[in-house]
């Protein structure tokens, strides 16, 4: 039996209930920043399985380990991880087509005009494709190199950086770091969960009988959602008009060679399928609309797909598009999958638990709840959702491919922002981000150019140039990316030599 604390803090007894990446992420960064005396409880059962598609990541994971204390080396090494410069997206304007979404910066802006207006005014719009050669990140990516070279101080290289892992060994490594900080892990199933006169969580039961009581909780427990969702009764808003696919298949396959430091994207009939390279095998998955394909079409495709031999049998995953109406409810808090689902199509799921983790910490509660403190959290986790939501609305809605699952999504009208956003872009291509939202102006440039998104004009300070400064300019920025790029070793050979997993890990 677990008394209920003493301590006069609400938050000075928190229990997380559920593993894998959302609960161990949570563990370790709370016990990282709340006070040694804050008591953190993590319960989850081996008997029951994690989702693990999340394998694929955005830079801002790197923040995360940082603030962790976690070396770059030894994560990918116990991991099996690799790096990740983008993601190529295949076959979205029809088969054979294809463009990357690349981290870092786009050439040089100068003064208020971003880069690309420069680009757009050179002629860019008659050669989408050249837009990639401005970019350090893209050019090292398609030729399979990588180094974390930050370039000059005066002329940075452009690069930024993220990374394929396997996400379960991830969860494994934080669980090791947030016990040896102090975090305490319970084995078992929940029973039963109580709540208290005023409607909170007042503790959960295991099934033998044992107890926990805590100030705050974390719902971690995955589709289920078992506080926030079946204790709470918290609405789902399902956005599945939006983004329909609700299957996935996922299975294992042989490792890449070489080893590309970039998710792929690849669209078929009825969605799409990823490829994520790790060290030791390769993920794969098809993501689909089940009205379209049947789960033993979506099988076919898949396996018939693969680089390789499978090592393993295809998993499905069904799933509904869309998130709970609010996150944090009462006093318990829903990270990961609990909190709500987005197709992985621009590996945003582990990024959600990380901006969950991190604006939880922002309102962390001192003495009492606050209601205009979690009336904030919600409607900043709301927006950040939502215009991730847009962002993959955009890729589907920008297709040019002839199948009717495409057809419809071309179709079907897109959110008032999203068609906004659209619109000012192809006027002359301006773009502006909304608050703290996920993915700036190189991202959404790159996605909109390439889904066949072109501008019609470009920003009339960009006509400050001369034509032959111009000209320079643009060589310049082309020649920066290539010599960045060129100057890097291999992705293979820069993970042999600082980051290689063990070997008997291999097809693990």
């Amino acid at each position: 039996m677990d008394a209920r604390p003493t301590t006069d803090r609400i938050a000075g007894k928190v229990v997380i209930v559920g593993g894998g990446t959302a609960g161990w992420m949570a563990a370790a960064a709370l016990a990282r920043f709340l006070p040694a005396a804050t008591r953190i409880t993590l319960i989850e059962s081996d008997a029951i399985g994690t989702v693990g598609v999340g394998e694929a990541t955005i830079p801002g994971i790197r923040l995360f380990n940082q603030m962790l204390g976690l070396d770059e080396a030894e994560f990918l090494r116990a991991t099996n991880g690799s790096f990740k410069l983008g993601i190529r997206f295949e076959g979205w304007s029809g088969e054979g087509s294809g463009y990357l979404h690349a981290f870092g910066s786009i050439g040089r802006g100068l003064g208020l005009v971003p880069f690309h207006h420069y680009w757009l005014r050179g002629g860019g719009a008659a050669n989408p494709a050249s837009l990639w050669g401005h970019m350090a990140s893209a050019q090292a990516a398609m030729a399979s190199r990588f180094a974390p070279d930050p370039g000059r101080p005066d002329l940075p290289s452009g690069l930024a950086w993220a990374y394929h892992f396997d996400a379960s060994l991830y969860a494994a490594l934080l669980r090791r770091h947030a016990e040896a900080a102090g975090v305490v892990r319970v084995e078992g199933r929940i029973a039963s969960v109580a709540r208290d006169a005023g409607g909170r969580i007042d503790h959960v039961v295991l099934e033998g009988g044992e107890t926990h009581a805590g100030e705050l909780f974390i719902d971690c427990t995955g589709f289920r959602a078992l506080l926030i969702g079946e204790t709470l009764a918290e609405p789902f808003d399902d956005w599945s008009d939006l983004l329909p696919c609700d299957r996935a298949l996922a299975v294992a396959g042989e490792r890449a060679a070489p080893l590309p430091p970039y998710t792929r994207a690849i669209a078929h009939g009825a969605g799409w399928r990823w490829r994520i390279p790790l060290q030791h095998r390769t993920g794969n998955g098809l993501v689909y609309d089940s009205r379209y394909l049947s789960e033993d079409e979506a099988a076919d495709r898949l396996l018939s797909a693969l680089n390789g031999e499978a090592t393993g049998e295809p998993r499905l995953l069904r799933f509904t598009t869309g998130r709970r109406a609010r996150t944090w409810v009462g006093n318990c808090v829903a990270l990961g999958l609990a909190a709500g689902f987005l197709e992985p199509l621009e590996s945003t799921s582990i990024h959600l638990i990380q901006s969950g983790i991190a604006r939880l910490l922002d309102y962390w509660p001192g003495q009492t709840l606050q209601p205009v403190e979690i009336d904030a959290y919600n409607r900043e986790t709301e927006a950040e959702w939502r215009a991730i939501r847009d962002f993959l609305i955009l890729h589907y809605h920008a297709n040019a491919r002839p199948e009717p699952f495409w057809t419809e999504r071309r179709a079907v009208p897109v959110p008032d922002s999203l068609a906004a956003r659209i619109a000012l872009f192809r006027s002359h291509g301006r773009f502006r981000r909304e608050g703290d939202e996920l993915f700036a102006e190189p991202a959404w440039v790159q996605v909109m150019i390439g889904q066949g998104i072109v501008p019609a004009g470009h920003h009339a300070l960009a006509d400050g140039l001369s034509a032959d400064e111009l000209d320079d300019f643009l060589s310049l920025t082309r020649r920066h990316a290539a010599q960045v790029a060129g100057r890097l070793p291999t992705h293979d050979a820069f993970l042999a030599a600082h980051c290689a997993a063990p070997v008997q890990k291999a097809f693990a």
